[in-house]
């Protein structure tokens, strides 16, 4: 079998040589998997291709896939195939000799106990796929459908699961082509991983049935069809490819991939709206001065510390004390809190949030089904991979964060448009004060003070309300991961409408402050250079240039702010002109 399976991979020319056996961990070469029933893989040395190999996958190279779409393919390193091989051969070799394997020889579950005559084998993989399929609601985003087909396949690339090599670069055959199975956003407890949503992903990949569905470049088919226009066999799955297939955290992980990703825009975008609402406050540098800050070090506080100085450079807004106090006629010798320990508070968040990435990311490059192949000496090992209480516990911990950003983002809105906290702005930050019926904000205000409830109401835990019977008692502790990382991206989804609310206070508060200092509302004149880039795309998104003459908002009736809101919040989410002007990047941390 081992033989056989060597010949598929020199076919495709894959193999210069036979690899050493005997230094199984030595080689290093990567580039792609061809399928001889495949399309011909990508050239991974190509700057728009990623390579999986197993190990190494980063959330960023795996967004540049599942939402940039760019092309995915198979390391050649022969070591590496080597060991997919033996692995499934291994599988074989039990089947044929009749050892008492879960999964393969045995049912599952709670039927473990059940043996599988050898002649019904095949069939009970198969049947995997008929009783898995019974997921329920709205179809996952597609972007999350590809992350997860992404991650199957590298966590099959470790050569301890046992799948053929054809059925992992099935899984990437799908992606390039822009084929993407339709899978439900409800059916997975997290505990033998993501059964149910994985079910779809492998149905359809093989063509099990025509009630398997996937997007075809925009168009919706079954997947028997889907394989027709792609010239593909349908594929009948070997022992343990079914269990291989569906049992493991892919689906989960690859949509915490996702919401880590978008997080990280999102708090570095609300650190950057402070900055404008602390100038638009006439708050003071001095809580930012390095010297606090390293008498506290905190890697996410000095981050942040270090974040607002940048930001606040140079600015003609701040009260810059330079360590000295300013006269208390001035008003507070210091700012409230949510100006002075910012970076107490969201330092906390910072660092967070880079832990649940590299938990996600050691879960990305993870074996996570069960049982598990040793190729080395044969043995088979039952385990708790699949389990995702990394993912799950990561998930629940970030949407609490976004809760915290989303309070806070509230709480200097509600300083700003209050005269007695506001240092001398107008109420609600009318812009024409002359006119009597402006309210300026107001309504606005009332917006985002019905976001953040919802996003502190998302920042309950899931992980720790299991159901303790699941599947016959077996499944009896679970995570709930793919539950909490749903609500995570709708926790996201609600935090880029209050950041995109927040913005707009910013602009209109340094307009109306560079009035109060200048005599005229071009805030672009006194602004941190820092801030202006952001400045400046918010101007252009909103179609309102700067200007000495008006604020951003002058009478009520200039403009809609739901229409600006949504413009602001599409551009946030399309990464376009607002991230190209962002000054704050958690590379940089």
């Amino acid at each position: 079998m081992i033989d056989a399976i060597k010949s598929f991979f020199y076919s495709c020319h894959l193999f210069q040589k036979k690899p050493n056996m005997n230094n199984l961990t030595n080689a290093t070469n990567i580039t792609e998997l061809s399928d001889s029933t495949e399309p011909e893989a990508v050239d991974s040395s190509v700057e728009d291709s990623v390579s999986l190999r197993g190990t190494g996958l980063s959330i960023a190279d795996l967004m540049r896939v599942a939402r940039d779409q760019c092309s995915v393919g198979l390391s050649k390193d022969p070591v590496l195939h080597e060991r997919i091989g033996r692995a499934h051969a291994r599988m074989k070799q039990a089947v044929a000799n009749n050892e008492m394997i879960y999964g393969v020889t045995t049912g599952f579950g709670g039927m473990a106990n059940v043996l599988i005559p050898a002649d019904e084998r095949n069939s009970l993989q198969d049947n995997m796929l008929w009783y898995h399929k019974a997921g329920a609601g709205r179809n996952l985003p597609f972007p999350d459908v590809r992350a997860a087909m992404v991650l199957r396949a590298n966590s099959h690339l470790r050569g301890a699961s046992g799948p053929r090599p054809e059925l992992i670069q099935r899984l990437l055959t799908f992606v390039n082509a822009g084929v993407t199975p339709h899978v439900p956003d409800l059916g997975s407890i997290g505990a033998s991983g993501d059964l149910v949503p994985l079910t779809y992903i492998a149905g359809a990949i093989i063509g099990h049935d025509a009630g398997f569905l996937v997007d075809f470049q925009g168009a919706t088919m079954d997947s028997t069809a889907a394989l027709q226009k792609l010239d593909l066999p349908r594929l009948r799955l070997e022992p343990k490819e079914a269990l291989a297939m569906l049992n493991g955290t892919s689906a989960c992980t690859a949509i915490a991939a996702g919401c880590i990703h978008e997080a990280r825009k999102l708090v570095e975008l609300a650190i950057q709206a402070h900055a404008l609402m602390i100038q638009g406050l006439r708050g003071t540098d001095l809580s930012f001065h390095k010297f606090i800050h390293d008498h506290k070090p905190h890697a996410g506080q000095g981050w942040t510390a270090a974040c607002m100085r940048n930001l606040l450079c140079g600015s003609g807004l701040i009260r810059s004390a330079n360590g000295k106090h300013r006269n208390p006629k001035e008003g507070l010798v210091q700012d409230r809190y949510s100006l002075r320990c910012l970076p107490q508070f969201m330092g906390p968040i910072v660092d967070g949030l880079e832990e649940a990435a590299r938990q996600i990311e050691v879960e990305m490059n993870s074996t996570t089904d069960n049982p598990l192949v040793d190729v080395e000496n044969g043995d088979i090992f039952y385990g708790g991979n699949f389990l995702a209480q990394y993912t799950g516990m990561a998930m629940d911990r970030l949407r609490y964060s976004l809760s915290l950003v989303a309070k806070h983002l509230d709480v200097q809105i509600a300083q700003l448009v209050a005269p007695e906290f506001n240092n001398g702005l107008s109420p609600s930050l009318v812009g024409n004060r002359e006119r009597k019926v402006n309210m300026g904000l107001k309504g606005l205000q009332i917006s985002a003070n019905s976001i953040a409830p919802l996003v502190s109401f998302f920042g309950n835990s899931l992980a720790d309300r299991f159901p303790t019977h699941a599947e016959q008692f077996n499944q009896n502790i679970n995570s709930q991961a793919f539950g909490s990382a749903n609500l995570a991206r709708q926790s996201i989804d609600l935090l880029r409408q209050l950041v995109s609310v927040s913005l707009i206070f910013g602009l209109q508060a340094v307009d109306l402050r560079t009035y109060a200092i200048a005599g005229h509302y071009d805030a672009s004149q006194l602004l941190a250079p820092a801030m202006l880039p952001l400045y400046t795309a918010l101007r252009e998104i909103t179609g309102t240039p700067a200007s000495e003459a008006r604020p951003w908002l002058w009478d009520d009736n200039q403009r809609t702010l739901d229409r600006d809101v949504a413009l602001i919040c599409a551009d946030i989410e399309s990464g376009d002109l607002i991230a190209r002007a962002s000054s704050v990047h958690f590379g940089k941390v």
